[in-house]
């Protein structure tokens, strides 16, 4: 059976609620929420707890903590004066090899640590302590890369995906942050406890308004504004959340819960659940880079050089709304047409899904780069690439038409250069479709519609 996440977390890292919750009404309806968050983990009958981090910074790639079973005393740097926490933890370090090595696949510098006396972060700790304290479900612990950006952090989620899928794993991914983490700089007494400034308030309610919609891709989209306008830049604490997006497959319909919201040091600390039942609103416009692999070093926070991401707008047809009719199939998750017809057809026990090419929905941006500019000056592109993106959009009008790429009983190929592409091509084939099998037919043509170099058109069972 395929894997899958069934249930998304977000938990401060602070140890207050775990060490002294009784000393702040706040504190301690943080902790009340964390048991919430357990039973919840716990009805939700998943195998895997899958913990993201940014209070373990890494700055050669990734790590994902592999030992079997890390046990120690730690004491929090800050709070020392709050006592020590002994942890003894069940990591399952199968996962952590095997997410390790499909880190390393999609191009990420990756490795695994696996050290008797190597120290867990305190935020995983107290995390596992309130959410898995008799150590009933299997853990992993991944690091989180300090410069890394939104398309980086994004391919490490999909090769989680990619394990948590081959391995059919029911996984919960917690993000351990905190909102706002403008803390105060002496001592306080627990009942003078608030947040900060009114700006990270202000900016915390409206990421918490967001999540209680469902909206977690929106929240990823928000990251560059809210990092120009919080009091303390903290480009980390929105790594927790594009990972998380992408763990859900930047999904804006989820159905949120906001189980708490309260200051701990001056920081904003919130749980925070997110079930993969829709909410019924629909998805919102994804506009980032949708990258499948890492290809080098990029701004953290600015647009990415290494991904070539050019619209057709300028240099194809004018795109249409997909036509509507009896039996069509139609969905906002692949791109628009460009002529007056359907993404899919489905009559009887077959879909028949009109050409499928890699432009990308919302932005019709190309992944991998087009095959020409607007003047018609040919370009270097990545044909796994944009094949990559072929199967994704012909995945997401199969979900649709509620089928899948396993129903896929037939395909028809139109590569523009056969004797540049054919392999690189049957590359990302052998790694996708060719595992379902279907027939395949593939011809060389001279040019599609819009500056792509490769379209697929293929019948599936319903």
């Amino acid at each position: 059976m395929a894997g899958e996440v069934v249930k998304s977390l977000i938990v401060p890292p602070h140890p207050h609620p775990l060490l002294c919750p009784e000393k702040n009404e706040g504190w301690q309806r943080i902790r009340d929420a964390y048991g919430d968050a357990k039973k919840q983990i716990e009805e939700s009958q998943a195998d895997l707890i899958i913990i993201y981090s940014t209070l373990w910074p890494s700055v050669i790639g990734h790590q994902i903590q592999a030992d079997p079973n890390p046990e120690w005393v730690m004491v929090d740097a800050d709070f020392h004066d709050l006592g020590s926490i002994h942890y003894s933890l069940n990591i399952d370090s199968e996962f952590a090899l095997a997410w390790n090595e499909a880190n390393i696949k999609r191009g990420l510098e990756s490795r695994t640590v696996s050290y008797h006396g190597f120290p867990v972060d305190v935020g995983s700790v107290v995390a596992l302590q309130l959410l898995n304290p008799d150590n009933k479900i299997p853990a992993v612990i991944c690091s989180t890369n300090v410069y890394s950006n939104r398309a980086e952090t994004t391919v490490l989620a999909k090769a989680c995906m990619d394990v948590i899928k081959s391995q059919g794993k029911k996984a919960v991914a917690v993000s351990v942050m905190s909102l706002s983490n403008r803390m105060f700089t002496e001592p306080i007494e627990p009942h003078e406890d608030r947040i900060h400034s009114l700006k990270d308030d202000e900016w915390n309610r409206k990421i918490l308004e967001f999540l209680s919609e469902g909206r977690l891709e929106d929240v990823g989209q928000l990251s560059r504004t809210i990092h120009e306008q919080i009091r303390v830049k903290k480009v980390v604490a929105f790594k927790p959340m594009w990972w998380l997006s992408a763990m859900n497959n930047n999904r804006n319909d989820l159905t949120g819960e906001i189980m708490a919201y309260e200051p701990i040091h001056g920081a904003g600390a919130a749980v925070v659940s997110l079930s993969p039942e829709s909410n019924g609103t629909g998805d919102k416009e994804y506009d980032e880079d949708d990258v499948e692999f890492y290809g080098g070093d990029r701004d953290v926070l600015d647009s990415a050089p290494g991904i070539v991401k050019e619209t057709v707008s300028n240099s194809g047809p004018a795109l249409f709304e997909p036509v509507e009719g009896e039996n069509a199939v139609n969905t906002s998750k692949a791109p628009k047409p460009v002529g007056a017809y359907p993404h899919a057809r489905r009559e009887g026990d077959l879909i028949y899904l009109s050409g499928v090419g890699p432009r990308q929905p919302g932005d019709n941006s190309i992944p991998g780069g087009p095959i020409k500019d607007a003047s018609g000056k040919p370009l270097d592109y990545d044909i796994k690439a944009q094949t990559k993106a072929v199967v994704d959009n012909i995945a997401r009008i199969l979900e649709e038409a509620g089928s899948s790429l396993e129903n896929v009983i037939d395909v028809t190929s139109f590569l523009v250069d056969m004797d540049r592409d054919f392999q690189g091509y049957n590359e990302v084939w052998a790694e996708t479709l060719g595992k379902v099998g279907p027939t395949r037919t593939t011809l060389a043509i001279r040019a599609l519609p819009t500056p792509i170099a490769v379209e697929m058109k293929v019948i599936a069972k319903a």
